[in-house]
């Protein structure tokens, strides 16, 4: 019984950890950018960000959506959107959105 409570408890505590989505992941720390997507509108000066974060997986917040970073740095025409992922002992994970545009 108390192996079993063991296992119980570190299954949960596995299963419930903050990740955001990456091309690669470290287990215990993560520090990427990636693209995302890009048009054939000529790269602009502006660049708007929007971020995410999550807290074991079991609390989350924020909008990292691209429509929030093109608002936020008054961006009409979209050139790229690249994206970072930051990740420390599947503790804390924050998502960044970076629009890149005129």
């Amino acid at each position: 019984m108390k192996n079993f409570l063991i296992f119980a408890i570190v299954a949960f505590v596995l299963s419930s950890c903050a990740v955001a989505s990456s091309p690669v992941i470290g287990l215990l720390y993560t520090d990427v950018k990636a693209p995302i997507v890009a048009t054939a509108n000529p790269a602009g000066k502006k660049v708007g960000t929007a971020e995410a974060t999550s807290i074991l997986g079991v609390v989350a917040t924020g909008d990292a959506s691209i429509d929030a970073a093109a608002k936020q740095a008054g961006i009409s025409r979209i050139s790229h959107v690249d994206y970072k992922v930051t990740s420390i002992l599947g503790i804390f994970a924050k998502f960044t959105v970076f629009v890149y545009g005129e």
